[in-house]
C-alpha cells in the first residue's frame, strides 16, 4: 500500500512538474508583432531553471538555457524589412508559434494624455476610421499599471491597424506611423505606452531621479510608498467606505435639489473653476445652486441653458425638475428647459457635480454659462453657493496615482521593454508639469538620457511642444506654458532630438486639441528628414537665429525658412511679438516681414532691449514658413523665469 502510495505521489509531482516547466514569451511577442529592422532581434521570457529553449526564425536557430531564476533571452541576427514570417520557440514540454510577424521600424510613443487619445476622439474620426486599411501598421497599447519597483513584463495585445481596430489606437501615435509607412513602403510598429494626467518625474527612473539636486525630491517628502502592493490593499476598504457613501450621498436622498432647501451654511465659489483651486486636490460629489431672477415677460418659457464643460459627471436641476445629465469631463453641457420651468422672480439652478480622478468641477469660459430665453441671455458665470457632499477625504482614501512618487510609471510601463530594440521615441507631455516649466529644463534632458542609457544606444526622440491653451492675453504678461514651451526647446541640445511645433492648432477652452492629424504629420517630417534620408522635406517653422537692434526697431534673423517667410494676413501684420526696454516691461509690438528678417517696434519703446515671440498661454500665431510650419516662440532675454522654484 505504501508503495501504491509512494508512486501515486510520484506521478503527481512529475505531473505537476510538466504543467509548470512551460515556457512562457514576454507579453511584448505575439501574433502580428513588428519587430525592429537592421538591429539585433531579442527574444525573452519565462522557464523553468535552466530548462533549454531553442528558437526558430526565418534561416536561424539559436539555443539557450534559462537561468536559475527562470529568465531567458536569444538574440537573434538583424534582417531587413519584410514579412509575414512565422517563429517558433521549443521548451521541453511546449511549443510556441507565433504567426503574422513583421520586420521594420519600431516606435515608442508616450506621454500624457494628449499621446493617450484615440483616433475615435480626434476631429473627422469617422472619415479617418473608415479609411484606416494599413495592414502592416501595427499598434501595441500598454495596459495601464504602477509599480515601486522595476517591472519584467507588460500586459497588451499587437493589432494590425484596420477600421474595427484603429479607433483605440493612440491618434497621434497613429498619424504619424501612417504618414511613414505611406511615404517609406515599410511596416511600421508603435508602442502605445502613456498615461494621461502623469507628471515627467513619474517616468523617469529610481537611479536617474536619485542623481538630481535634492529640491527635487522634495515635493514627495513623507509621500514616499515603499510597497505599492500593499498599500493598494489597505486603501481598498477605504475605497469601498468611499464609493458605497458615493452611491448613497445626501444630496439625493435629502432632495439638495429643491429649491426649499436651506442653503445658509453652503459657501460660495467663483464659476466657471476648477473646485481645486479653493479646495485643493479633493475628488467626490459637489453640489452648486445659482439664483437667476427672471422678469414676468420669461416666465414659463422654453429655454436653453448652457454650462460648458463639466469634470467629471453632471446632473441639473431647475426649480426641482431634472432637465439634463450628462457624464464625461470633454463635453459641453446645453440642456432644453421645457414650458412651464421658468417662474417669474428667483429661479433655482443646481447642479450635482461627480468628479473620480484629478480636476473637477466647471472648466469652460466665462460667456459659456448662460441661461437664453425669450431671445435674452442671462449670464451664469459668478458666484454659486456649494456644498460638499461626500469626498475623499472624508474617508482618507486617495485614488493611487502614477504622480505619488516618481518613477512608478517607469517601473511598470518602460522597464519590462528596455530590452526590445526600437527605432525611437515620440512623446508629448507637459501639461502637467507647466508650474515646475523652469525644472522641467532639468527633468526632461534627465528623462530622454535616461531612457537611452537603460536601451544602451542613443536613438531619435522627438517631442510635440505644447499648443496654445487658455485665454488670450491683453498685455503681456509671465506665462508658465511659454515658460514650458521654451524648457521643451532648450532640450534640442541634445543630440538626435526635434521638435514638432503646434502653437498654431491648439483649442482655447480645451487642453486636448482635437485636430491630431497635423500632430502626427509634423512628428513625422522630423523623422523622414533626419532618420530616412528625406532631406529635402522641411520639418520646422522658422527658428530664431540672431537679434540686431537699428535705433527703436529689432530686427530678427532666423533659421529654417524653407520657401521664405509668410503670413496669410493680407495686410502683412505679423502678430505675437513683445518688447521691452531696461526696464524689463513689454509692450506689444508690431512686426513685419523684410525679405528673410522680421521688423519689430513698438512706439511705446524707443530703445529695446529684448525681444518676444508668443510668449503666452494662447499667442496669436501668423508667422509662418511657406511649408505652412509655424515659427517656434522664443525670448531672447535671460531674465528670471516665473517658475524658478527659488522664487516661489
Amino acid at each position: 500500500m505504501k508503495l501504491i502510495r509512494s508512486l501515486i505521489l510520484s506521478s503527481l509531482v512529475l505531473i505537476a512538474g510538466s504543467i509548470h516547466a512551460t515556457i512562457k514569451l514576454s507579453t511584448i511577442f505575439s501574433d502580428n508583432m513588428i519587430l525592429q529592422r537592421n538591429q539585433p532581434i531579442r527574444i525573452w521570457g519565462k522557464a523553468d531553471k535552466m530548462e533549454s529553449i531553442e528558437i526558430h526564425f526565418l534561416d536561424q536557430i539559436k539555443k539557450t538555457k534559462a537561468d536559475k531564476n527562470g529568465n531567458w533571452i536569444i538574440t537573434l541576427s538583424p534582417q531587413v524589412h519584410g514579412g509575414p514570417y512565422i517563429m517558433e520557440i521549443k521548451g521541453k514540454n511546449n511549443r510556441i508559434k507565433l504567426k503574422d510577424i513583421l520586420i521594420g521600424d519600431l516606435w515608442l510613443c508616450s506621454g500624457q494624455s494628449n499621446m493617450e487619445w484615440v483616433v475615435k476622439n480626434v476631429k473627422d474620426a469617422d472619415i479617418e476610421i473608415s479609411r484606416a486599411n494599413y495592414p502592416t501598421i501595427r499598434s501595441f497599447n500598454v495596459k495601464q499599471s504602477i509599480g515601486t519597483e522595476p517591472k519584467s513584463d507588460i500586459e497588451g495585445t499587437w493589432q494590425i491597424c484596420n477600421p474595427a481596430t484603429v479607433a483605440d489606437f493612440s491618434a497621434v501615435a497613429y498619424f504619424f506611423a501612417r504618414k511613414l509607412n505611406t511615404e517609406l513602403n515599410i511596416p511600421i510598429g508603435i508602442i502605445n505606452s502613456s498615461w494621461g494626467g502623469t507628471d515627467i518625474e513619474t517616468w523617469i527612473s529610481d537611479e536617474a531621479f536619485a542623481k538630481l539636486p535634492q529640491h527635487f525630491s522634495k515635493r514627495y517628502d513623507g509621500a514616499k510608498i515603499e510597497n505599492i502592493e500593499k498599500f493598494l490593499e489597505e486603501n481598498k476598504s477605504r475605497k469601498a467606505a468611499y464609493y458605497e457613501a458615493m452611491t448613497n450621498e445626501p444630496g439625493m436622498s435629502e432632495k439638495w435639489f429643491t429649491p426649499s432647501t436651506d442653503i445658509s451654511a453652503w459657501k460660495t465659489m467663483r464659476i466657471p473653476q476648477m473646485w481645486e483651486t479653493v479646495l485643493g486636490e479633493l475628488d467626490g460629489i459637489l453640489w452648486y445652486r445659482y439664483n437667476l431672477t427672471l422678469p414676468h415677460e420669461d416666465a414659463g418659457k422654453t429655454a436653453v441653458i448652457q454650462l460648458g464643460a463639466i469634470d467629471d459627471n453632471d446632473i441639473t436641476w431647475i426649480n426641482g425638475s431634472k432637465i439634463g445629465e450628462t457624464e464625461g469631463y470633454a463635453q459641453n453641457r446645453i440642456y432644453s428647459i421645457p414650458e412651464n420651468i421658468l417662474k417669474e422672480g428667483v429661479n433655482s439652478i443646481i447642479v450635482k457635480v461627480t468628479d473620480y480622478y484629478g480636476g473637477g468641477g466647471f472648466y469652460g469660459k466665462s460667456e459659456d454659462l448662460y441661461l437664453e430665453v425669450n431671445g435674452k441671455k442671462y449670464p451664469l458665470s459668478g458666484d454659486w453657493f456649494y456644498r460638499e457632499s461626500v469626498t475623499n477625504k472624508q474617508f482618507n482614501f486617495v485614488e493611487p496615482s502614477p504622480n505619488m512618487q516618481p518613477s512608478l510609471l517607469y517601473n511598470a510601463m518602460i522597464n519590462p521593454i528596455i530590452q526590445l530594440p526600437i527605432k525611437g521615441v515620440i512623446w508629448y507631455q507637459g501639461e502637467n508639469n507647466v508650474s515646475q516649466a523652469y525644472d522641467y529644463r532639468t527633468l526632461f534632458p534627465t528623462m530622454i538620457k535616461d531612457w537611452r542609457t537603460k536601451w544602451g544606444y542613443e536613438y531619435p526622440f522627438y517631442w510635440v511642444q505644447l499648443a496654445n491653451y487658455l485665454a488670450k492675453d491683453e498685455i503681456p504678461k509671465e506665462s508658465v506654458w511659454a515658460e514650458l514651451r521654451m524648457a521643451q526647446t532648450e532640450a534640442l541640445r541634445l543630440p538626435q532630438t526635434g521638435q514638432a511645433v503646434i502653437i498654431d492648432i491648439g483649442d482655447a477652452n480645451d487642453i486636448h486639441p482635437r485636430n491630431k492629424q497635423d500632430v502626427g504629420n509634423r512628428l513625422a517630417l522630423l523623422a523622414l528628414n533626419k532618420d530616412y534620408g528625406k532631406s529635402d522635406i522641411i520639418y520646422s517653422g522658422p527658428t530664431f537665429k540672431l537679434m540686431e537692434i537699428d535705433g527703436s526697431n529689432i530686427i530678427i534673423s532666423y533659421n529654417n525658412i524653407g520657401g521664405g517667410l509668410f503670413t496669410p494676413n493680407k495686410y502683412g501684420y505679423i502678430e505675437g511679438f513683445s518688447i521691452a526696454g531696461a526696464d524689463k516691461k513689454f509692450k506689444w509690438a508690431k512686426a513685419y516681414i523684410d525679405g528673410d528678417k522680421i521688423v519689430v517696434y513698438s512706439n511705446e519703446i524707443n530703445n529695446p532691449v529684448a525681444v518676444r515671440y508668443s510668449w503666452c498661454n494662447n499667442p496669436d500665431v501668423n508667422l509662418f514658413n511657406r511649408e505652412g510650419l509655424p515659427a517656434v516662440p522664443f525670448k531672447t532675454d535671460n531674465w528670471e523665469w516665473s517658475t524658478n522654484p527659488d522664487n516661489l
